[in-house]
């Protein structure tokens, strides 16, 4: 297969410090969590990236290409204990 590119960084030096993802962009409850999500980590001081676009997966891989340290997927049990993946 593809060969795949892994950068790391310590989170304190990372550029971005946590991504945010719903797991599908077409459920605007998803939506509308992982953005507020996004917003309230960003309002304490953290570098956050919100994406909806391509696969669950190919979001992770592309965290891994820039040395993301956190990773946040919002899905269905979110909405119902406030957990993420």
């Amino acid at each position: 297969g593809d060969k795949r590119s892994v950068l790391r960084f310590h989170p304190c030096v990372a550029p971005i410090t946590c991504a945010i993802f719903p797991l599908l962009k077409n459920k605007p409850d998803l939506v509308n969590k992982a953005k507020g999500l996004a917003s309230m980590l960003r309002a304490r001081g953290f570098n956050v990236l919100y994406d909806e676009a391509g696969t669950i997966g190919k979001r992770y891989r592309r965290m891994d290409e820039v040395g993301t340290p956190f990773c946040c997927t919002i899905d269905f049990d979110t909405l119902e204990d406030d957990t993420v993946t």
